[in-house]
């Protein structure tokens, strides 16, 4: 499989990066981490916007920076996106797409048409407008549509829904969903948003310091007990799954993943669409037994595999495979020594709370 491999070494007075990464040259990359933590300086190095001496970046076998061989930014085949959308104003937005196409040369394979960008952005009937007279969201997906109008190898996202309000991130989001399941050009995606990367990422690179403390694809990552990476305010797991039986009485649809199903609440997704589930530990308890009168929806049989410390001495982090799926629980360390819990114990995992993401 043709990879990303990034090696940067670059120092700052007060800030150091050092990377040594093979990601994935399909789907979507998160970059991960609070701000300070070097996401965006690795952005700019693999753009080329920031040269690190001595450092090594390869695009699916395309060497763009080895010793003396540095490319620069305006020669590298990838598009940016910045959290402003920077569209020039006197321009409409056809012509500010148009622009963008004078960089692809002649030669080049069109990876995404005009016309295919113009289609998976939505901005079809926004072509006339000059930048003005869109919205926040609107602006952002000419922005995206211009990136991806210059047929890159690699789209670099940086932040793009930061300076978005709620809303209007609501709106982008199913756009930047079909970039990811509709396009092969691998996307390296900057946020501190724990609900972007739980809904678009396939990969994840937790920053901390100027260093990836974690990488791995999403779920397998999520679900490491050694290094849990949190998004926002607890633990958790994010579950490939797709949409089952409907129960119309209740307004509850069935999530099937891979070992078990969960229900949640109908968003009117049809049957065989792909979702995704976000649990929280925090909302899992387990019984050593299945437990018959309860509100709890979500019973589901697994069995321990891993245990850890959690962040306060009174809590531990328990990860349990239901059918091959990992599920990561907290408990108080007083309940894990009452119940035994060890690695290899069946247990029941009872969840409280589903969140369906897409």
């Amino acid at each position: 499989m043709s990879t990303i491999k990034a090696r940067f070494a670059l120092g700052f007075t007060e800030f150091s990066l050092a990377v040594d990464l093979e990601l994935p040259a399909r789907g979507v990359t998160a970059l991960f981490g609070h701000s300070g933590s070097g996401k965006t300086t690795l952005l700019r190095c693999i753009a080329g916007l920031e040269r690190a001496p001595g450092g090594y970046l390869s695009v699916a076998g395309e060497v763009w920076q080895d010793g003396d061989h540095f490319l620069p930014t305006h020669k590298r085949p990838l598009g940016y996106v910045f959290q402003e959308a920077s569209l020039f104003p006197h321009m409409t937005v056809r012509n500010n797409l148009e622009y963008g196409r004078k960089r692809v040369a002649a030669g080049d394979v069109n990876k995404v048409s005009l016309d295919q960008a113009i289609e998976l952005l939505g901005i079809g009937h926004l072509l006339a407008r000059r930048p003005d007279r869109l919205s926040g969201g609107e602006r952002q997906r000419v922005a995206i549509a211009r990136a991806l109008a210059l047929s890159p190898k690699i789209l670099l996202m940086d932040e793009p829904l930061a300076a978005l309000d709620l809303a209007r991130k609501q709106e982008i989001l199913p756009y930047l969903e079909r970039l990811h399941d509709e396009l092969e050009i691998p996307i390296l995606y900057v946020s501190h948003s724990p609900d972007e990367v739980a809904r678009l990422a396939d990969y994840i690179v937790a920053m901390e310091g100027g260093r990836a403390v974690a990488e791995g694809p999403l779920a397998e990552t999520l679900a490491r007990l050694d290094l849990p990476i949190r998004l926002g305010e607890d633990a958790g797991v994010v579950i490939d799954a797709a949409v089952g039986e409907r129960d119309e009485a209740w307004h509850l649809v069935r999530a099937d993943f891979a070992g078990g199903s969960v229900w949640v609440r109908d968003t009117g997704l049809p049957a065989g669409h792909a979702v995704r589930v976000r649990i929280l530990a925090r909302d899992v308890s387990l019984s050593l037994a299945h437990q018959e009168d309860t509100s709890i929806l979500n019973l589901l049989q697994g069995t321990v595999t891993a245990m850890a410390d959690d962040v306060h001495p009174a809590l531990a982090l328990v990860r349990a495979e239901v059918g091959g799926t990992a599920i990561v629980a907290r408990v108080t360390r007083r309940s894990a020594a009452a119940l035994g819990l060890a690695a290899g114990q069946p247990v029941w995992l009872q969840i409280k709370a589903v969140a369906l993401i897409g």
